[in-house]
């Protein structure tokens, strides 16, 4: 018999980024320009949050959708999964579910906690989010309303290194100093 996963709560680091135009048709480069715009009320410079957007617009183009719903307390934290390895004890991760809509949340989380929301964020957002949040190992973005699906999993130490390495890469572009 397995145990059941583990349910816990994170608070993003960032403020949530304001999307006043938000609305099921805003594109990612749409968000994206949000994103850079509003860096500063998070304390990074609009031209850092430039040089991460191609690796998040990448990312956020091989989903699906232009937003997902996270479940969420009253006081916008994230409710986190751990789940444990099958076959290896010791091991975990902790997960957070994107689900496409409402009746996918719906058709896979029973739940009667009026503590819990499903809000929509901006898949960029989630994406932003992802790297700060150090408790989430992984964002598990669900494609259908279908409970047995499978998902596709972003993992934040993935997401890490594609950022590194797009830096890397864009500093050997770089002609040298000839000061």
């Amino acid at each position: 018999m397995s145990n059941p996963p583990a349910v816990r709560f994170c608070s993003p680091l960032f403020a949530p980024v304001v999307f006043t135009t938000m609305n099921s048709g805003m594109n990612i480069d749409q968000q994206l320009q949000i994103l850079v715009q509003q860096a500063p009320q998070h304390g990074i410079q609009p031209d850092q949050m430039q040089m991460i957007v191609p690796v998040l617009k990448v990312l956020a183009s091989r989903l699906q959708h232009a937003q997902y719903y996270i479940l969420q307390t009253l006081d916008q934290e994230w409710v986190m999964t751990t789940l444990k390895h099958r076959t290896q004890a010791g091991i975990s991760k902790t997960i957070v579910h994107a689900y496409p809509s409402l009746e996918a949340v719906k058709a896979s989380v029973a739940t009667s906690d009026l503590q819990i929301v499903a809000l929509p964020l901006p898949v960029t957002q989630i994406l932003f989010q992802l790297l700060a949040m150090e408790p989430i190992d992984s964002i598990i973005f669900y494609e259908t309303s279908n409970p047995q699906q499978t998902g596709t999993e972003i993992n934040r130490q993935m997401l890490r290194s594609a950022i590194e390495q797009h830096l890397q890469n864009q500093r050997s572009l770089m002609p040298p100093d000839i000061a």
